[in-house]
């Protein structure tokens, strides 16, 4: 009784830094007592649970505020000042898990965790991060219009525009500009190559990556779009993207837009002096032997090759030492079904022949829309002549020769592709 210490209960300056908690049992005396006794709320020590912790029975005055640990004869005393705490304050150093797990969740409410932003902030995140530092923004109208990439687009149209204007492009002795091809008529004809026609290109290998080239086709379709289907075809899938000088016939350049049109897009005429001027330089030109004798065809003769004329082709590859590589086109047959000719029309109007279609000129400009068949584009194995001697180009019976034998190739492979296809629109 004489060690008993009496510690004021309205001192809540300090906090002990015992090891017991709220609701903590106090120390065991000798004789094995000293459960705790609990008293109210008010957090106030009664005089009782002061004298009891006078005579060491160890018994803790309040849940909430812990005191020193008594003890009795001989046991070790330990004590400091007790006071008030809140439900969530605990001792410095150890935290029951309740507390512990309190404390984390307010802390989890106030802010979030490291590593994941908060998505209703629209600034925080990699994301919120962007669009405050003036990244990426969301896409516009325009870019799902025009795509991603108009800006740069619109630049490059505008520098085309630029040059054409002042007159900054290039075009060689024939016409040919390869610019306006590549960006203008290139990109014109390519969804009536892709969409409408829907072309199946094969064998475009066959033509020799670099130096001249002689490609013989067969001629169709009434109005000459299988040529500029073949243009599209070399243009657009050959590995090193070669460019095809195709040869026309007289009636080409005479007309007013198209003989422009025709010199932009690299054809020429087609005669042996400009055929070998092209192949002197390396160019891959192409040839139709057969003409308008092959393109104003009936329908009924459709995919029936006619003669190729003289064999001149042959003559101008085997002076140039070009190889001749055949190509078949199957589908241009059927663009303008041709079930009539009026001579007496053609002659009035200068044209080798005015066709007569189901549709034209029954339905006036409508009846000039080509129906919508799926084309095939097969280029054969090449035909060498550098093998020959120069005066071979002398040699009629060479020369007849070398064009049956292309002329032949072309038919068997137009049959063959006429066999594997199983309908004229699919």
């Amino acid at each position: 009784m004489a060690d008993a210490k009496v510690i004021p209960f309205d001192d809540d300056r300090d906090r002990s830094r015992g090891s017991g908690a709220s609701g903590a049992a106090a120390g065991r005396g000798p004789s094995g007592e000293g459960r705790a006794a609990r008293t109210g709320r008010s957090g106030a020590a009664q005089p009782s649970d002061t004298a009891g912790s006078a005579t060491g029975s160890g018994t803790a005055s309040d849940p909430e505020s812990t005191s020193g640990r008594g003890t009795g004869s001989g046991g070790r005393r330990r004590s400091g000042r007790t006071g008030r705490r809140s439900p969530l304050t605990t001792v410095p150093g150890k935290q029951p898990d309740a507390v512990e797990e309190a404390e984390e969740a307010e802390e989890a409410e106030a802010s979030p965790e490291r590593g994941e932003p908060d998505r209703s902030d629209p600034g925080a995140g990699p994301e919120g991060s962007d669009l405050a530092e003036g990244g990426a923004q969301p896409e516009g109208l325009l870019e799902r219009v025009l795509g991603t990439d108009w800006e740069t687009r619109a630049a490059r149209g505008l520098a085309f525009l630029r040059r054409r204007l002042t007159g900054e492009y290039e075009v060689d002795d024939f016409g040919y500009d390869q610019e306006l091809t590549d960006q203008v008529l290139m990109t014109l004809l390519r969804p009536v190559f892709e969409k409408y026609f829907r072309v199946e290109v094969r064998g475009v290998e066959n033509i020799p990556a670099d130096g001249a080239a002689l490609v013989v086709a067969n001629h169709s379709g009434t109005l000459p779009l299988d040529g500029l289907m073949l243009q599209v075809a070399v243009h657009d899938h050959h590995p090193a993207d070669r460019h095809l000088r195709l040869l026309g016939a007289d009636l080409v350049f005479v007309l007013p837009v198209v003989n422009e049109l025709a010199r932009k897009a690299g054809h020429t005429l087609a005669c042996a002096e400009d055929a070998q001027t092209l192949l002197e330089r390396g160019e891959v030109v192409g040839v139709m032997p057969e003409g308008f004798k092959g393109l104003g065809k009936p329908f009924a003769d459709r995919y029936k090759l006619q003669r190729f004329g003289r064999g001149g082709f042959v003559s101008t590859a085997l002076r140039a030492g070009a190889p001749i590589v055949p190509c078949s086109i199957v589908g241009a047959e059927e663009i303008y079904p041709m079930v009539g000719n009026s001579r007496t029309l053609a002659r009035l109007l200068g044209f080798p022949y005015f066709p007569i279609t189901p549709t034209f000129p029954w339905l006036g400009p409508l009846g000039a829309v080509p129906l919508p068949t799926k084309w095939t584009i097969q280029f054969g194995e090449p035909v060498p002549t550098d093998d020959y001697p120069p005066e071979a180009a002398e040699d009629p019976m060479l020369m007849f020769n070398l064009t049956d034998q292309v002329r032949e190739t072309i038919q068997h492979t137009l049959y063959k592709l006429l066999v594997r296809r199983r309908s004229v629109f699919f």
